[in-house]
């Protein structure tokens, strides 16, 4: 795809200063601009090179003043990096909008679906389905029995959305996402072999949630697994049966989060961290990367370590731990002062 330099200028409302019919076809950094890509300049750091970059355009702030000859064409807006966002927004828009059944998909009948429907090769659409208005499921994706997705929702290539499942509007499903299976239920018998407690509840995504690569939500045992409006789940991140993320909460990668947890709304939760089942997680929580977690947090705590401290009080024991070899060798040494020249004898 093609764009010249005053359409984009009228994406972005912004100026055109060069040559208005200039044409990109890619994005490129600054530093590494060649001939039809389109880069931005927001840093004050890479100001020199918008004097060698080989770019055909770039934007730049409206206060922006070359000091020398340039090759480049401008287009001034307000705030080039803000603008440069809105087109990086708009061009995944345009890339990924893709429309139309392709051959070796199946999709069972009774199937309803809205306008723009995108089905990839090699994916499956179970009974009972609704899928809303521009929704894209690429290739090798599996929609089981009686799932529900709204508007303007992405599954990515390999996904797999199991049955009564039901997910919002505006979602992103990334590849290898597993959305719906068996929660951990199992329960001892007198043989002290373990017997699966059948999982027959489901999962509820609300709208504007992403889930990023690989990660899995079990659905739950009775009820749901409810993953909040506006909650980013980072790659490989295991939730569990019965969980329930708030509002707006976001999780990084390789976190996990054991059964019948509820999370507040805009929590923040860093990599590898572990979260033990049936706790209260307050709003507002921030809890640093490896921390584990085995007890309710109220809102507004930030943790760290594991188990878990307050985070001032992790970095203060943080200090002392580190010492601690020089402080041992400093009691043994006072001990040895005490033996050899005791200053008080027993005179009793």
């Amino acid at each position: 795809m093609k764009f010249t330099a005053e359409q984009i200028a009228g994406i972005l409302e912004g100026e055109v200063v060069g040559n208005p019919n200039a044409e990109v076809s890619k994005l490129s950094k600054i530093e590494e601009g060649e001939d039809g890509s389109l880069t931005f300049l927001a840093n004050p750091k890479y100001i020199n090179y918008i004097y060698t970059t080989k770019a055909t355009v770039t934007i730049v702030n409206d206060s922006f003043i070359p000091e020398q000859d340039i090759t480049t064409t401008l287009i001034k807006v307000e705030d080039a990096y803000a603008a440069f966002s809105k087109l990086l927004h708009f061009y995944n828009q345009v890339k990924l909008n893709k429309t139309g059944i392709e051959p070796q998909s199946f999709m069972s009948e009774g199937t309803k679906y809205g306008e723009n429907l995108y089905l990839g090769s090699f994916s499956y659409i179970g009974q009972n389905v609704v899928l809303g208005d521009n929704v894209k499921i690429y290739p090798n994706s599996f929609i089981g029995d009686n799932v529900v997705i709204g508007d303007n929702v992405f599954i990515f290539a390999g996904a797999k959305i199991y049955s009564e499942t039901v997910i919002g509007n505006n979602c992103t499903i990334h590849s290898g996402v597993i959305i719906g299976a068996d929660g951990f239920g199992f329960a001892p018998n007198e043989n002290g072999e373990y017997s699966k407690v059948p999982q027959i509840g489901n999962v509820i995504i609300e709208d504007n949630v992403d889930v990023g690569a690989n990660t899995t939500i079990d659905r739950a045992t009775l009820g749901s697994t409810i993953i909040r409006k506006g909650v980013k789940l980072d790659n490989q991140i295991m939730i569990a049966h019965n969980v329930e993320i708030g509002r707006n909460t976001v999780i990084a990668a390789q976190s996990g989060v054991a059964g019948s947890t509820k999370i507040g709304e805009n929590c923040m939760i860093g990599g590898q961290v572990g979260i033990a089942g049936h706790l209260t997680i307050g709003n507002n929580v921030r809890l640093q990367a490896q921390s584990g977690v085995a007890r309710n947090i109220k809102d507004d705590e930030v943790l760290q370590g594991t188990p878990s401290l307050g985070y001032t009080d992790f970095n203060k024991s943080y200090v002392h731990f580190k010492n601690l070899p020089k402080i041992v060798a400093q009691v043994e040494e006072l001990k040895k002062q005490i033996i050899i020249n005791p200053k008080n004898g027993n005179n009793g």
